[in-house]
């Protein structure tokens, strides 16, 4: 049964190659990676963020950037790939990626931690990679991360993500991706960030949200933008994936819960459930242990 408010289709951006497996604990060979990404492509994602071109000495899972991506550039899907500066812009271009992602922080704190700068200085770092991504044809998209609590913080007040959000769109993000990197929002609070980014003039149509669902309210909070007019979902197969650089932040909404609860509702993503639960299943066999997401658990339960 479809609810009021809710849109016709919603186009899943798929992590998991890149912000799901840059967690885990050992290092999951290329060859994998390529199969994993194919696969989901072939589920119908029509979105699959491939990989990141960060210094290796940061996110060592993704090192292997230069070698996976050319197996992979030629799917019938966009693969944005995640740049953290002009260098690794270079990089990605001289590969042949045609979208790529910027990762800024809302708090100081986080960006810390994360970039080792100021919020300020982290934006600086962004326009000219922007700039020159723009320059050739590259759609840029910003994440915005703890856009609702910091682990060191605590809430983030509205206003300071409505700025940051703002300051990114100014320098030529296209999309903004709304994150709850600790997985601490609730639905009045996506409420309240959507509201007051429609009043500033950071319409839903640009923006994405990426919950996680550390207190089990990634699926609520998505409903809840869904009816405030956001089309575009974050989400990792298998529900894979938290962030290295914030210890209290565990697994992205699963792109199968997502698509459950989106079947169940009316709304067309395109994807094929049973063939992503398969993937899924398939991935959580190579890394060796079973996956976190309750809807490929109970579909896989009800096979066996």
């Amino acid at each position: 049964m479809a609810l009021d408010g809710l849109p016709a289709r919603v186009r899943i951006h798929e992590v998991g190659p890149r912000d799901g497996l840059q967690n885990e604990a050992t290092v999951v060979p290329v060859e994998v990676k390529a199969e994993f990404i194919e696969r989901l492509v072939a589920a119908g994602l029509d979105t699959v963020e491939a990989t990141s071109f960060v210094h290796p000495r940061w996110v060592p899972q993704l090192a292997d950037a230069e070698e996976l991506f050319p197996r992979v550039r030629e799917l019938p899907a966009r693969l944005p790939v995640l740049v953290p500066n002009e260098r690794g812009l270079e990089r990605a271009l001289a590969l042949g990626a045609r979208r790529i992602a910027v990762f800024a922080s809302v708090t100081e704190s986080f960006a810390r931690a994360n970039l080792n700068r100021t919020v300020e200085e982290s934006l600086a770092m962004f326009a000219p990679v922007v700039a020159r991504a723009t320059a050739a044809g590259v759609p840029v998209r910003g994440y915005l991360s703890m856009c609702f609590g910091d682990p060191w913080e605590g809430p983030v007040p509205v206003a300071r993500v409505v700025e940051v959000a703002g300051r990114l769109a100014e320098l030529g993000c296209g999309e903004l991706s709304l994150g709850d990197t600790i997985g601490v929002a609730t639905p009045g609070q996506v409420a309240e960030v959507l509201t007051a980014l429609d009043a500033a003039g950071l319409t839903t149509d640009r923006l994405a949200v990426h919950f996680h669902d550390t207190y089990g309210q990634a699926l609520a909070n998505t409903l809840t933008a869904l009816q405030h007019g956001v089309t575009t979902v974050d989400a990792s197969a298998g529900g894979l994936g938290g962030c290295p650089f914030a210890r209290s932040a565990t697994g992205n909404l699963a792109t199968e819960d997502l698509l459950w609860m989106l079947r169940g509702l009316g709304v067309e993503t395109g994807v094929d459930l049973d063939q992503l639960v398969a993937t899924s299943r398939w991935l959580a066999g190579r890394l060796g242990r079973p996956s976190p997401s309750r809807t490929v658990t109970a579909l896989s339960d009800q096979e066996s």
